[in-house]
């Protein structure tokens, strides 16, 4: 029934290749997807530090429930990111510290809420990544209804179970499971040309003469 059913994911992407991401910054993959794709500014680390890297269990659940997001961690692989659509509401935490200690304890890549979380403190000491919108005390309830691996939405960022979701101090990005080994190639790219501008600035080289260009391209009146 739809609003109340478990599914299969019928695939992932590999965890190995989901793990190379971590070393790259959210922003140039973000770059290498024409910047039309973003899980929104309102979900922030919760967790104090570390990337964040796997394949998507996603769940969708009333708001302020989290029936399903406790089947869901029975049902996650190592390394696997849930991902809980809770319709943005900051009501009702979702989990807190007792849920991350079992996802911990499961080996799980990371948790994203687009809701709330609580027992923000023990969270924020420690480094497993949990991505969410805001923090309340307010527990949640446990009585659905609720969807786990169907497709789920993030401010228009749509996210199929097994998608690749990473996640840094910039924020979160789902990357489509097609997409992922082509994706980490141009990324990486990116990282290295960024690499060379940075040092450039550092060492006087750096080549702004792209700027005038564009600004005459645009045709725009400029001072002699």
């Amino acid at each position: 029934m739809i609003g109340l059913r478990i599914l299969n994911r019928a695939r992932a992407v590999d965890l190995a290749l989901a793990r190379s991401f971590l070393g790259v910054p959210v922003a140039n993959v973000s770059d290498c997807m024409a910047r039309m794709t973003a899980g929104g500014a309102r979900l922030r680390p919760m967790h104090g530090s570390g990337a964040m890297a796997g394949p998507a269990l996603t769940v969708k659940t009333r708001p302020g429930d989290n029936l399903m997001v406790h089947k869901a961690l029975e049902l996650a692989a190592p390394g696997d990111v849930i991902v809980v659509d809770a319709g943005g509401d900051l009501t009702n935490a979702i989990i807190g510290e007792i849920m991350v200690g079992d996802a911990i304890q499961r080996g799980l890549g990371g948790i994203v809420i687009n809701g709330a979380i609580r027992d923000a403190a023990a969270l924020r000491v420690g480094s497993f990544p949990v991505f969410a919108a805001g923090v309340t005390h307010r527990g949640p309830y446990k009585d659905g209804p609720g969807e786990i691996n169907v497709p789920i939405a993030i401010d228009g960022m749509v996210i199929e179970p097994g998608d690749l979701i990473i996640g840094d101090d910039d924020g979160l990005l789902c990357v489509p499971y097609a997409e992922a080994e082509s994706l980490l190639a141009a990324a990486q790219a990116k990282q290295e040309v960024e690499a060379r501008m940075v040092a450039g600035i550092a060492d006087g080289s750096y080549d702004r003469g792209w700027v005038d260009a564009t600004l005459r391209r645009l045709n725009c009146p400029m001072p002699e």
